[in-house]
């Protein structure tokens, strides 16, 4: 089974069921499977056959939903992609992906007009519409673009559909690396269905829920939490397009949400949005917080507040992403990732690869049918991440007594922001390239807001270099989350005796001021 088949399957059963809300509009299962079908045949038209790869640049709209199973169903890899992210930045995940076609929005067209050259092999660029006067032909880019609508409202329901197999990619999900570019975790049809099914399961996600999809679909706690698993379940998917607190409660109240997932940020802006009116959360049952450790604290807060469970869990791109949540049979424990999902283990081992007891801290790493097949084109990096089907997450964690485990540390130097996974090494070389940089050293710090905010020390060469052109070249080159909030020159850099730098200095030296 795979998502594409068991969409169809229930369609059939629940042919009248809503199966996503969008702007106030309801959409059903009959209506998606049609899409999805339709989508699919005039993607066959086009050219497109299984194993071609796409990119999904769009936001949360039904473009993103009808445009991922669409091409899954035809038996293509999709490559989602974040839409804020800058021109390097698209141009690296396309070239690398070896993308033949992009998905995405006419908002979002003149961005590919400047820079469509820096990608030649896209021979397509499939537009969907979000204002009723666009018109494809007048891009620049007509003689390849499409209409999304037209596409889906012109295509057949007679599609002879390719056998999917379960080890074959799915999805190439690009995830930041310590080497400063992304690497492409390829994900099995196996991965995303047995992940989007055990997660439905372990969170008893039933048909009578309607799950919020606050988070941005192209990120993998979404795609997975918010979007595949509901529709495997045969749930109603509440789609906001864009994350606000007002937006929150309001489809909440339309709508009888059941089931809402955010990271640590979203829920400190719901907590804190003044209008004590409209915070209204009654109809929530479950609430699934990820991408980041929750303080203990703002979690206790909510709870209080809303009278609503708050289940944390953990997972990683490239293991579908979930591993573990604190199960709904028994007391969630404050601080915990939790226990094993269904059909998938966790284990923490020491640096030889040895289980160790409860209590002591080692490196988390992870089995089961969801983890990935590798990065693609790094078989080296692969080689280093899964050794004997065990993927390991490079996360210190324990395990208490019970069978929970807790998140000791993050991987190395990674920063959060705003449950945005940020590599120092990558904002570093973007700061290395000004050419007046001598040295370099990204830090995370404590923001209230986002969890984590990025820092840079720099060492300059020229004694006329300024904090504000080094912020435009970081905003020049890297997705806004990534530009550090403030650049602090040094005379040099503290470092060990080997000349490596010394980032917890940093850190200490900028708690103490």
């Amino acid at each position: 089974m795979n998502l594409s088949d068991q969409l169809s399957l229930t369609a059939r059963e629940n042919l009248a069921k809503t199966a996503y809300v969008f702007n106030g509009e309801e959409t059903n299962y009959q209506t998606l499977e049609g899409s999805v079908t339709k989508f699919a045949s005039s993607l066959q038209e086009l050219g497109y056959q299984k194993g071609d790869h796409i990119a999904l640049v769009v936001g949360n709209t039904p473009h993103f939903i009808i445009g991922m199973y669409g091409a899954l169903r035809l038996g293509l890899t999709v490559i989602p992609v974040n839409p804020i992210y800058t021109a390097d930045e698209i141009a690296y995940i396309l070239n690398n992906g070896d993308v033949k076609g992009v998905i995405t929005l006419d908002v979002l067209m003149e961005k590919f007009e400047k820079m469509d050259k820096m990608f030649p092999n896209i021979e397509h660029y499939i537009v969907g519409e979000t204002t009723p006067d666009y018109d494809v032909n007048q891009s620049s880019l007509s003689e390849r673009s499409f209409s999304f609508t037209k596409l889906v409202h012109g295509g057949s329901l007679e599609l002879e559909r390719p056998m999917l197999h379960d080890d074959e990619t799915a999805v190439i999900l690009y995830t930041s690396g310590t080497t400063g570019k992304p690497k492409g975790a390829m994900l099995t049809h196996k991965n995303l269905y047995s992940n989007a099914k055990d997660v439905a399961e372990y969170l008893e996600i039933g048909a009578n829920d309607r799950v919020i999809a606050a988070l941005p679909m192209f990120h993998v706690f979404c795609l997975t939490v918010a979007l595949n698993a509901p529709l495997v379940s045969g749930a109603t998917v509440l789609v906001v397009p864009k994350f606000s607190p007002e937006a929150v409660f309001q489809i909440t109240k339309d709508f009888n949400a059941t089931v809402f997932s955010g990271v640590p940020t979203m829920y400190n802006y719901l907590l804190q949005y003044p209008n004590e009116d409209e915070k209204d959360f009654s109809s929530i049952r479950l609430c699934i917080s990820g991408g980041a450790s929750m303080p203990v604290a703002l979690l206790e807060k909510f709870e209080e507040r809303f009278d609503v469970r708050v289940s944390e869990g953990y997972g990683l791109s490239e293991a579908s992403p979930v591993t573990a949540f604190n199960p709904l049979d028994r007391p969630r424990k404050a601080g915990s990732i939790g226990t094993n999902i269904v059909n998938v283990e966790n284990k923490v081992v020491d640096e030889n690869g040895n289980e160790l007891p409860p209590g002591e801290v080692g490196e988390l790493i992870v089995r089961g049918p969801n983890v990935m097949k590798g990065y693609y084109k790094m078989p080296e990096e692969t080689e280093a991440s899964i050794k004997d089907g065990w993927l390991y997450t490079g996360d210190m964690a324990r395990i208490d007594e019970e069978g929970y485990f807790y998140i000791v540390d993050r991987k190395k130097d990674l920063i959060l922001v705003g449950g945005y996974n940020v590599y120092p090494r990558e904002v570093e070389e973007v700061l290395y390239s000004h050419g007046q940089i001598s040295e370099v050293a990204v830090i995370g710090v404590p923001d209230p807001n986002l969890g984590e905010a990025v820092v840079a020390f720099v060492v300059s060469t020229d004694e006329s270099v300024t904090e504000e052109e080094l912020l435009e070249l970081s905003k020049e080159k890297l997705a806004k989350y990534k530009v550090p909030s403030e650049i602090r020159f040094l005379d040099e850099l503290p470092k060990n005796t080997t000349g490596k730098i010394l980032r917890r200095s940093l850190k200490e030296q900028l708690a103490t001021q």
